[in-house]
């Protein structure tokens, strides 16, 4: 049986979208579940479109994911070079072995004639294009004389190399996800395939260096699926086995309406490329998930459900249990809508579920980010106090600021809902009741406190909420006596202090 062998190949034009990363996670769980081989191209052929730091950006991505290549750019193999821009000189063999056999052919139409081709179909309502039936009216090497070609050619005149599809003939494509697709020749154009700057096109560079790859199977977006009847037919030409072909189903907007854009993340608040990206040209910054406090395994568990799902209940899945429940098969044919409260849901599991060590070490970094060093056995016992009210890595901080700093504001909204009038005699007066708690017991502080409540028959929620708002400055956080449990009972009182000071009696 032939090795199983999948690539992801970007292009180095930009950061790197989350469907990217989705269409990469499957090549890869399907890799590792055949145990095949996992490969990182970079096709760089289009170099007006190539961006600065792009490719070093697809590699750290990939790190930081735990996604790890067996061959790629950044890494080597018996393969390579794993660079389109590195391999062009091989390319133009290739171009002239299809013209050779007949199935492709020079072009020499300037733009400026192509255009008045178009504009006088547009003129008879018609649709121009380069095909089997247009190209006998055009300036190309199947209208020219070979001494003709010979001498444009010889003497630097610009030209491409166009594929030569057979009139009227039936393409099939078998599609693991789609079945079986078939298109007419007739509706397809004759695509370019190699400039005469000697640079290929995406089509016969991708052939030819998934042919030289071994490439077993092409698991790829379905925007690529139009191309697929040319991918298919130059195989044919060329004489060699074609890979299986899968076309994804396409990663949508949230209500479902279109491709999942940058636009969308920037209006709906939520990261759509896996790594913070500062555009080498604007400055604009666009922002990622590493920045935005998700940890990467609910990433991957996150994307491996969108288009996808194993055919049970089980959500929260590693990597390995991935790999191992992992079916082309059960790839949806539909696209599957982004969902942010889902992808939230995602990342609280997985900060949940994270080791301790895991965890300290995303605490610890925002505790310094905010000028606060604490004992470890301190910031620890904080961590797990608050860890289940965290969604993102930066909401711990929010979450936990009050235990390292005393408020010195207090949310107006829960002043005005809970602080109630005689509030600023009764807090002091239950503070007393915790001092006389010798030594500081919270069930024993808890039963003081709640006795003096009952027997002044004061509102629950209110007088407890503002003893809550004098030590946070919000009506937040655990259990109001782990917090004083926490703080300790003196730093408690003088926050008591400060509040019926700062706020004051209330009519």
């Amino acid at each position: 049986m032939k090795r199983v062998r999948v690539r992801f190949a970007p292009s180095p034009t930009g950061p790197l979208h989350i469907g990217g990363v989705r269409t990469a996670l499957y090549n890869y769980l399907f890799a590792k579940q055949n145990g095949g081989d996992f490969i990182l191209r970079i096709e760089d052929t289009d170099q007006t479109r190539f961006v600065p730091g792009a490719e070093e950006y697809i590699i750290e991505a990939f790190q930081w994911l735990g996604l790890q290549f067996d061959e790629g750019v950044h890494i080597g193999g018996k393969y390579g070079p794993y660079k389109q821009s590195e391999r062009k000189p091989m390319y133009k063999q290739y171009a002239q072995q299809l013209i050779d056999n007949g199935w492709a052919y020079y072009a020499f139409d300037t733009p400026e004639a192509l255009d008045a081709k178009r504009k006088e179909a547009e003129a008879q309502k018609k649709t121009f294009q380069y095909d089997a039936h247009t190209r006998g009216g055009l300036c190309n090497s199947l209208t020219l004389s070979k001494e003709e070609v010979d001498a444009k050619i010889n003497s630097g005149e610009p030209y491409v190399v166009r594929f030569k599809y057979p009139a009227d003939t039936e393409i099939h494509v078998h599609d693991l996800i789609r079945g079986e697709v078939k298109i007419n020749s007739n509706l397809l154009d004759d695509k370019v395939l190699y400039k005469s700057d000697g640079m290929p096109t995406y089509h016969l560079a991708n052939i030819v260096d998934d042919h030289l790859m071994e490439i077993s199977h092409v698991i790829r977006g379905e925007e690529w699926l139009p191309s697929a009847p040319l991918h298919v037919m130059l195989y044919k030409a060329f004489g060699w086995e074609a890979p299986e072909f899968a076309h994804l189903p396409l990663l949508l907007k949230p209500d479902g309406n279109g491709k999942l854009s940058k636009r969308d993340g920037d209006r709906l608040g939520f990261p759509v490329f896996p790594l913070q990206w500062k555009d080498p040209k604007s400055g604009e910054i666009s922002s990622g998930y590493r920045e935005s406090g998700y940890l990467p395994e609910a990433v991957i568990n996150m994307l491996a459900l969108l288009g996808w799902n194993p055919g049970t209940e089980q959500e929260i899945m590693d990597l390995n249990t991935l790999v191992s429940l992992f079916s082309i098969e059960k790839i949806s044919k539909s696209g599957a809508k982004f969902d942010l409260e889902k992808a939230k849901w995602f990342n609280h599991q997985y900060i949940q579920m994270a080791s301790d060590e895991v965890l300290f070490g995303f605490f610890s970094q925002e505790l310094e980010k905010h000028g606060v060093t604490a004992e470890k056995d301190y910031a620890l016992r904080i961590m797990h106090l608050i860890k289940e009210r965290v969604h993102f890595i930066p909401e711990f901080w929010d979450q936990c600021s009050y235990f390292f700093v005393a408020p010195t504001e207090y949310d107006p909204q829960a002043v005005k809902k809970r602080w109630k009038a005689g509030t600023e005699l009764h807090l002091p007066k239950m503070m007393e009741l915790i001092e006389s708690v010798q030594p500081f017991s919270k069930q024993a502080a808890h039963d003081k406190v709640m006795d003096y409540v009952q027997s002044n028959e004061l509102n629950m929620g209110a007088i407890m909420n503002s003893f809550r708002l004098s030590l946070v400055g919000a009506a937040k956080g655990p259990d109001l006596f782990e917090i004083i449990d926490a703080i300790g009972v003196e730093e408690t009182a003088k926050r008591i202090r400060r509040a019926v000071e700062t706020i004051g009696p209330r009519e």
